[in-house]
């Protein structure tokens, strides 16, 4: 559905490192970086941008996608890693769906960053 999304961040290198750090197990890496930002893809069709802002950024829920479950378990250690804040342990969320194997944390601007498997457990 998205090609992109952009996003100020309140401290560019904090969060260039964060998202690094926390996406790597999903395959994300920087596609280019410039004066407007920086841009992170995995299949370089859908990227995540990021850049400096002096405003208060609003606060977001971005979701992810993984292949298994292994990888939300590996993003979740990753992301409390780069300094994450936990939100939400690797695990089973059945309120949601019988399959959906999700975890969360919380950036250094107070976003809700999800990666989650929708796959039965193989």
């Amino acid at each position: 559905m998205f090609d992109h999304v952009v996003f100020g961040v309140s401290d560019y290198a904090a969060s260039k490192v964060f998202f690094l750090k926390a996406l790597e197990p999903l395959g994300l890496a920087i596609v280019q970086e410039g004066p407007h930002g920086i841009e992170l893809s995995s299949d370089g069709k859908a990227s995540l941008c990021l850049f400096q802002t002096h405003e208060k950024p609003a606060h977001l829920h971005l979701a992810f996608v993984a292949e298994n479950r292994q990888q939300v378990e590996s993003f979740h250690r990753a992301a409390l890693a780069a300094g994450g804040k936990d939100n939400g342990a690797p695990g089973l969320r059945p309120h949601y769906h019988a399959n959906y194997y999700g975890a969360f944390v919380i950036d250094p601007d107070g976003h809700n960053i999800e990666v989650v498997c929708h796959k039965p457990e193989v």
